[in-house]
């Protein structure tokens, strides 16, 4: 297959490079699926899928499965490095039992689809899979998807009927903040977050329709909601470390996952972010493509590198709290051949908390930091950061914005 690398916001990977296909790969996968799947069954479901083609009516669909082994966790794939084919394999057995609804339906007092979304939050909302009785209106047969910010799953086959076996354990401070209705979703995501639910839990949550005013609640696609969670804690995250002094020193961070690499840079300064996103793999030239936040933050959406810039900035921030420092971040991916498969968001945002959990190198001054980081790039990935540090806006505002200090 021809590689199409031509543009960074597709993440393509269909090089055809001769040792991993994901096309081959998710066949291969899938294959299995249809040989043993039915078209009723009992199982266990971990996650339900809402989809974002036809909004404001779309496809909510129950994720499950016979036997459940970890197909939904990826924080745990990630501290116990889940390879990428082992992580497909647990994902294309996921079936997608699905159904339409509006997505104010979580708004109503009564009906069908408000009775299957009822059991949709309560799966949402539970700590661990729920035992699930399902009938399809076919058996599940061979699909193939490659959307790029939501972690894969199976066939997705319309659901005739569904019955949750088993009262679903719903965490107490869970039940609490979704039975408040006048609490805004901003400050629950934020609130949840603080008592220990990642954010993978926090986006079902969301998505489902469980948050926010209860006027205001509705289904949210999962695509979306991943970025939302990312950016709504992100963005309470930036307005406490504006609080913080900025004395984060010239540290630099480096750490990988899944053939995703990060060079995080942090300057002693107000709060600022910068995200470079590289393919540096096969034969084609390398690409980048880049967003950017002022101290002001961002108005719009970041086009460029989309939900991984909210992702990796997430990551940052968590570092920079952990310190109680401000500073502003330059952040570089280098995209390889090692990660031959779209997995979602998630990978992006592991990535760089591994990286922040490495030992910084720490330098005396910026100059050295930026030498340090041409050597290591070029020597790990055969790259010139000349004209990544050239169009930068972050380093370009250091060169020529004047500091109150300059002047004491």
């Amino acid at each position: 297959m021809r590689a199409n690398l031509d543009c960074l916001r597709c993440k393509g990977r269909f090089c055809g490079n001769g040792k991993y296909c994901p096309v081959l790969h998710k066949i291969t996968s899938q294959h299995k699926v249809n040989l043993e799947a039915k078209q009723e069954y009992f199982g266990e479901s971990p996650n339900v899928f809402v989809g974002r083609f036809g909004y404001p009516n779309i496809n909510v669909g129950f994720l499950s499965v016979e036997q459940y082994d970890h197909h939904d966790e990826p924080l745990l794939w990630s501290r116990e490095n889940y390879g990428i084919d082992r992580i497909i394999d647990l994902r294309t057995t996921l079936i997608n039992s699905s159904f339409k609804s509006p997505v104010t339906s979580v708004r109503a007092a009564d009906g069908l689809g408000n009775r299957y979304l009822s059991m949709g939050q309560e799966i949402a909302m539970a700590r661990k899979p729920v035992d699930i009785e399902v009938s399809l209106n076919k058996k599940p047969k061979f699909t193939l998807s490659f959307t790029q910010d939501v972690t894969p799953h199976g066939p997705r086959v319309k659901l005739v009927k569904a019955e949750l076996t088993e009262n679903p354990h719903i965490p107490t401070k869970v039940d609490k903040v979704v039975s408040d209705s006048d609490f805004k979703a901003g400050d629950a995501l934020l609130t949840l977050s603080r008592k220990g639910f990642d954010e993978h839990y926090l986006t079902k949550l969301l998505s489902l329709g469980t948050l926010g005013v209860k006027t205001e609640r509705k289904l949210v696609p999962t695509r979306w909601s991943i970025t939302a969670v990312d950016d709504t804690l992100g963005k309470r995250m930036i307005a406490e470390i504006k609080q913080q002094e900025s004395k984060t020193d010239y540290l630099a961070f480096f750490g990988s996952h899944l053939g995703n690499y990060y060079l995080v840079l942090f300057f002693p300064d107000v709060w600022s972010y910068e995200l470079f996103e590289t393919y540096v793999g096969g034969k084609m030239p390398a690409r980048f493509g880049t967003d950017y936040e002022a101290y002001a933050g961002r108005k719009n959406y970041a086009e460029d590198t989309a939900g991984g810039y909210y992702a990796a900035r997430l990551a940052v921030l968590e570092k920079l709290a952990g310190m109680k420092r401000q500073g502003s971040c330059l952040c570089l991916r280098f995209v390889t051949d090692e990660y031959w498969a779209p997995l979602g968001v998630w990978v992006v945002r592991e990535a760089t908390r591994k990286a922040m959990q490495a030992k910084p190198i720490e330098f005396a001054s910026k100059e050295l930091m930026l030498m340090y980081a041409r050597q290591l790039v070029r020597k790990k990935f055969g790259y010139d950061l000349g004209e990544i540090f050239g169009v930068s806006k972050l380093l370009r505002g250091g060169r020529e914005q004047r500091r109150l200090g300059e002047y004491w």
